[in-house]
């Protein structure tokens, strides 16, 4: 128990830098940051997996350990509370006065009576009545074995608990994608259909829980301080026969009540918006771009982003890449300007702006790197393969010309919502765990363990002294007023 103790409060003492020092399974970003501003400190850290704590050897290490001497301490624990469950209560002690409760009276019944009595007051209590040597009959009784049936539950459940968040983090896995309203689709049918995944350690992604999801619309409400009031997103979903039928079923989406189909869980995280910008080239073919943008301030959703175009009717891969366009910069959902600097003043579209620059060059998107698709690459503008062309504040319907005769225009906005898509198959288990888990506590600290011996003497005058001794196997708060009631009960005179 003492080592089970230690490695519990190493464990605790392990999560605190998860707590304390950002995490890359929740913010890679931040992590990298983190690691630039302390120099040689945050690079230290990292080499001791600071910033992946709770996938790390020594906390993994501390956490087996605790498993294995959680497993030690209940077996022998198990087996000596069998055991003291088949034995019979033990023998009333000689001298009952030592006790802490005790009490005494002479009466006018005989011992026989005087046990059976006590027995009748004692019903719902483990006893064995005997007869001692000198001819004194004696009742011994004991109560409150639940208090350490709750602390094997509690500890059998906690035990189960770790298994069952283990084995989830092994067959389970979690998505997160973004869809546009209006009618984007998503289904679960493979890993790249995501944005970031997560898989369990047995998941590879080839045999994931098949359903889609149509996000037809998106409804947000708003305090008058853009402070957020409520999501919806009113979806349509298929899994099972309905994937062969095609059949939709209508669902309302909102925070805090997700869609559980196909054996997993569909969660509504956030949402922001999709500027929908029409290119008209100076050939005459128009294309509509709608990429989300990412938000930059969470209260009024400013967000910043970039819609890249490939021009139309060139086949010559080398001119191609000369002029491909890019447009980045603010969205305002509802504009209000410092001076000549556009900003965001609330987070509902009411008066969508943008304040863009318009980039014609080589994005490098065929380099073979990796790209953000809320930016460009910097380093193509700083070689000069990048050349920005125009910049302007445009407001829903304007539009900029530029100097080859291309016409940007921007439309409007419309709202994109960010998905989580959670499977665990032992989520059951971890609740019901979890409850036992209070249940076997609370159990444990309301029962009290408590002892209470009756010996019935004859007397040479005929008549019974009768003794009642009490004691508490635990804390004795209480058993005091108990055990003054069971006094009262067996010492009194019969009429």
């Amino acid at each position: 128990m003492r080592t089970a103790l230690t490695l519990l409060f190493l464990l605790a003492l392990g999560a605190m830098p998860g707590a304390l020092l950002p995490q890359r399974s929740l913010n890679a970003q931040k992590v990298a940051e983190y690691i630039a501003e302390n120099g040689w400190w945050g690079r230290f850290l990292d080499r001791l997996q600071f910033y992946d704590v709770y996938a790390s050897y020594w906390f993994s290490a501390v956490y087996v350990l605790l498993f294995v001497s959680l497993v030690g301490c209940l077996l022998p624990r198990t087996w000596e509370y069998f055991k003291q469950m088949r034995a019979k209560p033990v023998l009333t002690p000689r001298n009952l006065s030592r006790l802490p409760h005790h009490a005494t009276a002479e009466l006018s019944a005989s011992p026989e009576a005087v046990m059976a009595s006590a027995k009748a007051r004692l019903r719902g209590w483990r006893l064995v009545e005997r007869e001692e040597a000198d001819g004194a009959r004696s009742v011994s009784a004991e109560r409150g074995y639940l208090r350490e049936t709750g602390n094997l539950v509690f500890h059998f459940s906690l035990l189960g608990l770790l298994v069952a968040f283990a084995l989830g983090k092994m067959v389970g896995y979690e998505g997160q994608v973004i869809v546009q309203s209006k009618g984007g689709q998503f289904c679960n049918s493979g890993v790249f259909n995501f944005d970031s995944f997560r898989p369990g350690l047995r998941v590879d992604g080839t045999q994931l829980s098949p359903f889609c999801v149509r996000v037809n619309d998106f409804h947000a409400t708003y305090l008058h301080n853009g402070q957020a009031q409520s999501f919806r997103a009113d979806i349509d979903y298929q899994s099972g026969e309905d994937l062969r039928t095609g059949t939709w079923r209508p669902y309302p989406l909102e925070v805090n009540s997700p869609l559980r189909t196909a054996g997993d869980r569909v969660y509504l995280l956030g949402h922001g918006y999709t500027p929908i910008f029409t290119v008209r080239f100076p050939n005459g073919e128009v294309r509509t771009g709608t990429t989300q943008w990412r938000p930059v301030n969470e209260v009024t959703l400013a967000s910043e982003g970039a819609t890249k175009f490939d021009p139309p009717g060139v086949t010559d891969t080398e001119q191609r890449r000369k002029n491909q366009l890019a447009i980045t910069g603010l969205l305002a959902p509802t504009a209000g300007f410092r001076g000549e600097l556009l900003d965001s003043v609330f987070p509902e579209a009411r008066d969508p702006a943008v304040a863009i620059d318009v980039y014609r060059g080589d994005l490098g998107t065929d380099s073979g790197r990796g790209q953000s698709i809320f930016s460009i690459d910097e380093k193509q503008v700083q070689d000069g393969k990048l050349t920005r062309v125009a910049r302007q504040n445009l407001r829903q319907g304007e539009e900029l010309t530029l100097d080859d005769g291309t016409v940007v225009r921007f439309e409007g906005v419309k709202d994109w919502v960010s998905l989580q898509v959670s499977h665990d198959p032992t989520q059951v288990w971890v609740l019901a765990f979890s409850v036992l888990v209070i249940l076997g506590l609370g159990v444990s600290l309301s029962v009290k363990r408590r002892r209470v011996w009756v010996r019935a003497v004859p007397a040479a005058d005929g008549r019974t002294v009768v003794e009642v001794g009490g004691l508490a196997r635990t804390d004795q708060a209480g058993y005091g007023e108990e055990f003054g009631s069971l006094a009262r009960d067996l010492l009194k005179e019969e009429k």
